[in-house]
């Protein structure tokens, strides 16, 4: 009774010297743990032929680029020959974990209990991707064969008319037939042999050109205890496959069943692992994508960089080579004449070196005779001069304006007059927060009445040539407006914001005193927006009366402050002693 096939379970050829049969799940490499068999140590190799480490595909070795022969399956899901691992380079790491780690690819009931040590472990890296391989105590040759690979590697043969197999009972001669009860190809000699026998005469042979169309061939795994049988049972104690000789013997007792029956669980975790994992690798592929289109967006901007640098490089070593013959020419027709005024600069150069005497004697008298307060005053700022005597122009500029650190600065950002010019500043900085130090940059301002928005108020827009931008309007009406300030049609930081526009300054029509007693003069029915009276038939305020604010105010509104605005809304109908000033 066979079953279905076990898919992630492998058998090791290292487990047929009479060790625990290995296994792997979730591409576990497992190995065994042999104590009599040392680790097959490999020399330093590269591929044959110096060929590049790379995935030829599910038939082809990565090293040697050839059909897989005897293929191991890596921990890291990657397949290589056994004879193509063992000529890799071994390493020694120091295994830290202790005597119950899983140092091997056998699960943790074939180890031996031992107290935590330093353990010494061989590994090897994978050609492929350079993951980490630790060796089982058998060496490569411990590591999980990988049937799948097989099977394809034997599908990849009969598609080439058979080439390159041979027959699985005299290993010599080439392969006709195939048993489909034994799964085994045969030769001519070895099928007729095969049919003879009384126990296979009923067996269902079937050419092999009419295999070409199966998805599966592969051979049936043995138990390696016992290689007469076949793993169809699985051992839910141990957590691994069994034949029928293991579980009246060393399993005895064990609970365990058909593969077929307990698979569906296993292979519903596995499920479920990889729907957890495919939205991962969804997402990993769109990232690279990204990355790929980002990497052509940056070559194609440094190619253009590129040209333009060579343009201009071009054209400016043209136009310096055309300014150098014209200064030769020009050095050349000036040279009479400045030989002609030799003398006129010798007579001033006597007078220079007698004025930097006079110099170098006040400043020798300055810092001998002179207090420290005197040297300051006299103190200059000197200049460092050019280098070499040119000029030279040209940076590469990698900042970019970020609107959202721009800032705005000034007094008119939320206030304004009707018909007075309103300003503030804008000073643009980059993602770092640092000032652009350059002008240049696109700033649109708009300045609009909150309830006429189709008559904006016109804009100026002053590049200082610095990173900051000047920017001014003038309202005519009061009321509120809505101020908006874009970069690269982004609003800046606070924008946008609504500004206040009052009425155009009031002076006061009043006078600023100290009380109206004092500034009329004594009189009466002088009055005094402050509201204060005083005893005896007083209309208007005094000093420490009722009424009076305690300091020098104006008459018209009461307001204490000197320069301040009129808020007095009598009209023409106030008192005028109100407005009466006296010359005192």
């Amino acid at each position: 009774m066979g079953g279905p096939s076990l898919g992630p379970w492998a058998q090791s050829e290292g487990a047929k010297e009479g060790c625990p049969a290995p296994f792997l799940i979730l591409g576990a490499s497992v190995g065994n743990m042999s104590e009599n068999r040392k680790p097959q140590l490999g020399f330093v190799g590269k591929p044959p032929g110096g060929t590049a480490p790379g995935n030829s595909g599910k038939t082809h070795c990565p090293l040697c680029m050839g059909l897989f022969k005897a293929p191991r399956l890596l921990p890291c899901l990657h397949t290589v020959c056994t004879t193509c691992l063992e000529q890799l380079e071994p390493f020694s790491v120091v295994d830290i974990r202790g005597g119950d780690s899983d140092t091997s690819s056998e699960g943790s009931i074939f180890q031996e209990l031992k107290p935590p040590s330093l353990q010494p472990q061989i590994g090897i890296l994978c050609p492929v991707c350079d993951a980490q391989v630790d060796l089982p105590m058998g060496g490569v040759k411990a590591l999980t064969i990988d049937h799948l690979a097989m099977n394809d590697v034997m599908l990849e043969s009969l598609r080439g008319e058979g080439q390159g197999l041979v027959c699985d009972l005299c290993s010599d001669r080439k392969v006709e037939k195939r048993c489909q009860t034994c799964k085994a190809n045969l030769c001519h000699f070895c099928c007729q042999a095969h049919r003879r026998q009384k126990k296979t005469t009923y067996h269902t042979m079937v050419d092999l050109k009419d295999l070409k169309g199966y998805s599966r061939l592969g051979k049936p795994i043995l138990c390696p205890a016992h290689p007469a049988e076949e793993l169809r049972l699985f051992c839910e104690l141990c957590d691994r496959p069994v034949c029928r000789d293991c579980v009246v013997g060393e399993h005895r007792g064990h609970p365990y069943d058909f593969t077929s029956n307990v698979i569906h669980k296993h292979g519903d975790s596995v499920r479920e692992l990889l729907r957890g994992t495919q939205p991962h690798v969804e997402a990993l592929e769109e990232a690279l994508a990204q990355i790929r289109g980002t990497n052509t967006a940056l070559q194609k901007q440094v190619e253009a960089v590129a040209a333009d640098v060579r343009t201009f490089s071009e054209g400016y070593i043209k136009a310096i080579e055309e300014h150098r013959d014209k200064l030769l020419k020009q050095l050349e027709d000036i040279r009479v004449q400045k030989e002609n005024s030799l003398q006129l600069q010798k007579a001033q150069l006597e007078q220079l070196l007698a004025d930097m005497r006079t110099g170098v004697e006040f400043t020798e008298h300055l810092l001998t005779s002179g207090s420290d307060l005197e040297i300051l005053i006299t103190k200059g700022v000197q200049k460092a001069g050019r280098c070499h005597g040119y000029e030279v122009y040209g940076a590469i500029n990698t900042k970019e304006v970020d609107p959202a650190k721009c800032v705005l600065q000034g007094e008119d950002l939320h206030r304004a007059r009707e018909k007075q010019t309103a300003s503030f500043t804008l000073l643009c900085k980059d993602s770092a927060g640092e000032s652009m130090g350059r002008g240049g940059d696109s700033v649109q301002v708009a300045v609009v009445p909150k309830d006429k928005k189709d008559s904006p108020v016109r804009t100026l827009v002053q590049d200082n040539k610095d990173g900051s931008y000047y920017i001014s309007y003038t309202p005519k009406e009061p009321g509120v407006y809505t101020v908006l300030v874009c970069i690269k049609e982004q609003h800046v930081q606070g924008s946008p914001f609504t500004v206040t526009v009052r009425k155009r300054h009031r002076p006061h029509p009043g006078v600023f005193h100290c009380c109206t007693f004092c500034s009329s003069g004594g009189q009466k029915t002088a009055r005094c927006a402050c509201g204060g009276t005083m005893p005896g038939g007083y209309l208007g305020c005094g000093h420490g009366h009722k009424g009076h604010p305690g300091r020098p105010h104006w008459s018209c509104c009461g307001k204490v402050t000197e320069k301040s605005e009129c808020t007095w809304t009598g009209g023409q109908s106030a008192p005028r002693s109100l407005l009466r000033t006296v010359a005192l």
